[in-house]
C-alpha cells in the first residue's frame, strides 16, 4: 500500500478549508445580496444596504436620536438605517403601526438588548402580542391610580422634599450670600426615583432627604445602561441569551455592586412585600398582586417600573427646566401665571402644592411642557417593530411604498417632534409655547392643532404600546415645575455648556446641569 506524500495531503486539506472558506463566503455575500435587493427602494447613507456599521457607530456615539433625525431629514420620512432596517418619522404610520389590532409586533433585535436578566422578560421587553397584552392588563389598574387613592398625596410629599432641598442650596435677595450652584441633573432623579418608590412600592427610597443616591441605584443604572448600549451598537446582545456565555456576561444578585446588587436590593423589596397582605396598603404593588402578577413576572415589572419611572420622568422635567431658563421670555410669562395662580387662590399657601386638578388649568404650563417634550423628546427610543409575514403596502405623502415581510421599522423622535416643518411650521427648531395656544375659529388651525397633539401625546407612545405611567409622569412634571419656579428663580450656571448628554437604548443620561438659585420672597 501507497503512503499519500505529506505535501499531497496538506494540499489536499488546504484546498477543502480553501472550498469551505469560499463557500461561507458565498453564503455571506448572497446574503446580504439579498438583504439590499429586498429594500433597494429606500434611500439611506451609502452603507446602510450592506453594513450595520453606520448604525453601530450612531448608538455607540450615545447620540443615535440626531442620527436618526438627519437620515429622515435627509433621504424622506421613511429611509433605511441597515440592512434590513427602516426607520421612519411619518406620525400616521406610525400610529399605525402601533395600533391596538396592528398586526406589527416588537423586534427582539432592540427588545431583548433591554432586559434585565437572561431570557426573562417584563412589559416593555416581551415581544409576543398576545403575552404583552395579557401583562398590560393585569398592571393598568396600578398605573391609572383607581387602586391607589394616595398616589397624588404621596407624589406632593416629594415635592415638598425637593422644595426643601433646593432651598438648602437658595440665596435669599436680601442675603448678601451668593447662591450655591446646584446640580440639577442629580436633584431631580432623586425626586422621581423617590416617587415612583414610594407609589410603587409604599416606601420612598429617601434620596431627596439625605440629598444622596444613598442605594446607589442611578449610578447603577446608568452603569447598567451603558453596558446595554455598547452590546447593542457592537450586535453582540443576542450572547446574553446563550446558555453558558449569557450568564456569564450578566448581572447577578450575587454581586456586590453595580446592576447586579441593584436587583438584590429591589428583590429583597419585593420578597419582603409579598409576606404583607396587599390589603394592608394600596398601591401600585398591592395591585400588581391582586391582578395575577407573581414571582418572577412580579419582580420583572417592578424592577423595570423603577428604572423607566424614574429616568423617563427626570429627563422631561430637566429638558422642560433648560428650555425655560434658557429663554427668559417663555421664563417671564409662565412665572407670572404662577403667581396669578398662587394669588388667586388656585394653589394653596405654601407648604401647600398644587392639585393636579389645578395645574392642568393652566394653559400656558401646559403648552410649556409639550413644547419642551416636543424640542428634545425624553424617550427617543427606536422602538423597532416587525413587519408581519405577508408585508406591508404604505401610502407616505402620497407615495406608495411596498415593505417586505420581516423587516424592521423604527421611528425618529427627533425628526417626528423636534424638526417636523409638515406639522409644526419652519419655526419648528425654535421653542416656541405659543404654537399650542391657538385661539382662533378657523377650522384648518384647529386641524393642525388636533394632528400635533395627537403627535405629540406619541411621545409617551401610542395604541397597543402606550406607556402605563403617562398619567404618573405628567402629574409629577407639572407640579414639579409649578412648585420649582413659584419658590425660586432658577439661573444657568454655564449657559454656553448647559449639560452634558447621552442616549443610552433611548434613555437620556444627563450630568453637570449646573444651576444658580435664588429664593423668591
Amino acid at each position: 500500500m501507497e503512503s499519500v506524500p505529506p505535501e499531497s495531503l496538506l494540499d489536499s486539506v488546504s484546498q477543502r478549508l480553501y472550498a469551505i472558506a469560499f463557500v461561507a463566503v458565498a453564503f455571506f455575500a448572497i446574503g446580504r445580496i439579498r438583504q439590499y435587493l429586498r429594500l433597494r427602494h429606500f434611500a439611506g447613507p451609502r452603507t446602510t444596504g450592506f453594513s450595520w456599521l453606520w448604525h453601530s457607530r450612531a448608538v455607540i456615539g450615545g447620540q443615535s436620536p440626531r442620527y436618526y433625525g438627519e437620515v429622515c431629514e435627509k433621504y424622506g420620512p421613511i429611509a433605511r438605517i441597515a440592512p434590513n432596517h427602516l426607520i421612519t418619522s411619518d406620525p400616521e404610520y406610525w400610529a399605525r403601526i402601533n395600533a391596538v389590532r396592528s398586526p406589527y409586533k416588537r423586534s427582539s433585535w432592540y427588545y431583548h438588548s433591554a432586559r434585565f436578566e437572561t431570557g426573562k422578560d417584563n412589559v416593555f421587553t416581551d415581544c409576543d402580542n398576545d403575552s404583552h397584552d395579557a401583562r398590560r392588563k393585569k398592571m393598568t389598574a396600578g398605573y391609572s391610580g383607581k387602586e391607589n387613592p394616595t398616589l397624588e398625596p404621596s407624589i406632593d410629599l416629594h415635592v415638598k422634599e425637593l422644595v426643601t432641598l433646593v432651598r438648602k442650596y437658595a440665596a435669599s435677595k436680601a442675603s448678601t450670600k451668593p447662591s450655591q450652584a446646584m446640580d440639577l441633573a442629580q436633584k431631580i432623579p432623586f425626586f422621581t426615583l423617590d416617587v415612583i418608590s414610594h407609589v410603587g412600592l409604599g416606601e420612598a427610597f429617601g434620596d431627596l432627604n439625605a440629598d444622596k443616591d444613598l442605594k446607589d441605584y442611578l449610578k447603577s443604572s446608568e452603569e447598567g445602561l451603558k453596558i446595554g448600549n455598547t452590546a447593542f451598537a457592537m450586535g453582540i446582545a443576542w450572547l446574553r441569551d446563550t446558555p453558558i456565555i449569557g450568564p456569564a456576561i450578566s448581572p447577578s444578585e450575587k454581586d456586590a455592586t453595580g446592576f447586579g446588587n441593584m436587583m438584590a436590593q429591589a428583590r429583597k423589596i419585593v420578597d419582603s412585600r409579598m409576606l404583607k397582605s396587599t390589603e394592608d396598603k394600596s398601591d401600585m404593588f398591592a395591585s400588581f398582586v391582586r391582578h395575577g402578577l407573581s414571582g418572577n413576572d412580579l419582580f420583572q415589572e417592578v424592577f423595570e417600573q423603577i428604572l423607566a419611572g424614574s429616568d423617563t420622568t427626570a429627563a422631561a422635567i430637566r429638558t422642560i427646566l433648560l428650555y425655560v431658563m434658557s429663554h427668559p421670555r417663555v421664563y417671564a410669562k409662565l412665572q407670572s401665571e404662577i403667581d396669578e395662580a398662587v394669588r388667586s387662590g388656585a394653589a394653596p399657601a405654601s407648604p401647600g402644592i398644587i392639585s393636579d386638578a389645578e395645574v392642568r388649568r393652566l394653559p400656558y404650563l401646559g403648552a410649556v411642557v409639550r413644547e419642551g417634550m416636543r424640542i428634545h423628546p425624553p424617550v427617543a427610543n427606536i422602538f423597532s417593530r416587525v413587519t408581519p409575514d405577508e408585508g406591508d403596502v404604505v401610502t407616505i405623502d402620497d407615495k406608495e411604498y411596498h415593505i417586505p415581510g420581516g423587516t424592521l421599522v423604527g421611528y425618529s423622535a427627533w425628526t417626528m417632534h423636534r424638526n417636523n416643518r409638515a406639522l409644526y411650521g419652519e419655526d419648528c427648531g425654535t421653542f416656541r409655547p405659543e404654537r399650542w395656544l391657538i385661539e382662533t375659529s378657523d377650522e384648518e388651525a384647529k386641524d393642525r392643532l388636533t394632528r400635533m397633539t395627537k403627535t405629540n401625546d406619541m411621545i409617551f407612545g401610542y395604541g397597543r404600546w402606550l406607556c402605563l405611567g403617562r398619567n404618573i409622569a405628567l402629574i409629577e412634571i407639572h407640579k414639579c415645575i409649578f412648585e420649582l419656579l413659584r419658590h425660586f428663580d432658577l439661573s444657568l450656571t454655564n449657559p454656553l455648556e448647559p449639560w452634558k448628554t447621552f442616549n443610552s437604548l433611548g434613555l437620556w443620561e444627563i450630568k453637570d446641569m449646573w444651576v444658580d438659585v435664588t429664593l423668591r420672597e
